[in-house]
């Protein structure tokens, strides 16, 4: 299990010829269903890969995506109800704290902010 005293995890992504892309994401854990939250802008490549391929792996990693851990894998799920949002933004803020509202600011100004896809991961198991 991924643990929320974590900062990074590297979040590997499959595209479409078969290759995976690895990308270290800030994180955050609902303990009451055992998931994670990421964030990311909706184009970005990850969100496309996972809309085509659900399928990917996790595991924690420093903030440059060195491995730190076993592969895990998991199921990742792209986030549109509003109400889900604003939950995985709660734990996002609370574990991060005022790093993250900072971003928040920065992403509101340079108007990303709206732009955000919340992803959801579920484990599934090791990789």
């Amino acid at each position: 299990m991924i643990s929320d005293q974590l900062k990074y995890i590297n979040l590997s992504t499959r595209k479409k010829n078969g290759n995976y892309v690895d990308t270290p994401v800030w994180f955050a854990v609902d303990e009451q269903t055992n998931t994670l939250y990421i964030y990311s802008l909706k184009k970005a490549g990850k969100v496309k890969r996972i809309r085509n391929f659900p399928d990917v792996k996790i595991a924690a990693c420093n903030y440059r995506g060195k491995l730190e851990a076993e592969w895990q894998s998991a199921k990742a799920e792209l986030i549109n109800d509003s109400e889900e949002i604003a939950a995985a933004y709660r734990f996002l803020r609370h574990k991060y704290g005022i790093t993250f509202r900072i971003g928040d600011v920065f992403s509101w100004v340079v108007g990303n902010y709206h732009r955000r896809q919340i992803i959801k991961i579920y484990l599934t198991s090791v990789a």
